[in-house]
């Protein structure tokens, strides 16, 4: 019975792993498939790679894509930084209430935020386009930087700025030299998870984009009418290989970050 137990998470993992990395596996392979049906293999080929890196719409969608996810994971961090870090300076009653109305972006369905970035814009009178998809993306994206950096101030010692101040060392300087290295991981974490939540927006990105701005997610769906070819099996392959890079490139930053923290601790 004890056994029965033990082996029970590891089935479970298992299962999971199948389900959700059996489907990313297929789509990498079928992107070397010789034909055009994906369910029919005829050989091994790199000619869909081709065609993708010719396919000039996929690449202006793509490339859309990265600046809007770039200026948006950028100016979320900025906001729910500081939005974060003034949250755990100021005490006031109405702190749960602030805190609670700050995360509600991302419990609202995702229509409902688009008709309403859509009449606001419109009221505004803004022109859509890649300025009114970086407003929403950044207005949704802020409550996972601030999630995130707010879980990190939560658990860090407020003795250690306080030392800096009583040492001379002004907010803005206790700021820069304490807290900020502190909550960096937290920031390049919420920044990571932001740039992915954009990156791959879609109903949001229908309400507020402009005829003449369009991103990848909203090409593939525009696609899927006429048939996805499978130079979308290639482009997914190429996302897939640049999300790993990106994980592994956030665990070195961390992992060198921690180690210099701890030689500069032992150095004390």
């Amino acid at each position: 019975m004890k056994k029965n137990r033990t082996k029970l998470p590891n089935v479970f993992l298992g299962f999971i792993t199948v389900v959700m990395y059996l489907p990313i596996l297929i789509v990498i392979i079928y992107s070397f498939n010789e034909s055009r049906i994906s369910s029919v293999w005829e050989g091994f080929s790199l000619k869909w790679y081709g065609e993708l890196f010719r396919d000039k719409f996929i690449l202006e969608a793509l490339i859309n894509s990265i600046v809007l996810a770039t200026l948006s994971s950028i100016a979320a961090a900025i906001i729910g930084t500081l939005g974060a870090v003034g949250m755990a300076r100021v005490k006031l009653r109405s702190n749960s209430m602030i805190e609670y109305v700050s995360t509600l972006p991302i419990m609202i369905p995702e229509i409902i935020l688009g008709i309403v970035f859509l009449l606001f814009f419109s009221l505004l009178g803004l022109p859509f386009g890649m300025i009114t998809l970086v407003l929403a993306h950044t207005a949704f994206c802020i409550p996972y930087v601030f999630i995130m950096v707010k879980a990190r101030l939560a658990g860090m010692d407020k003795s250690l700025s306080e030392a800096a101040r009583d040492l001379g060392a002004s907010d803005w300087r206790a700021f820069l030299d304490i807290t900020l290295p502190l909550i960096f991981p937290a920031i390049v974490s919420g920044m990571i998870l932001s740039f992915a939540m954009s990156f791959d927006d879609v109903v949001i990105s229908m309400f507020v984009t402009g005829v003449n701005t369009n991103t990848l997610p909203l090409r593939i769906y525009t696609q899927l009418k006429t048939g996805v070819t499978p130079k979308i099996n290639a482009l997914c392959t190429l996302m897939v290989g640049f999300t790993i890079l990106l994980c592994l490139l956030s665990a070195y930053i961390g992992k060198k970050y921690n180690k210099n923290r701890l030689e500069e601790r032992q150095s004390l």
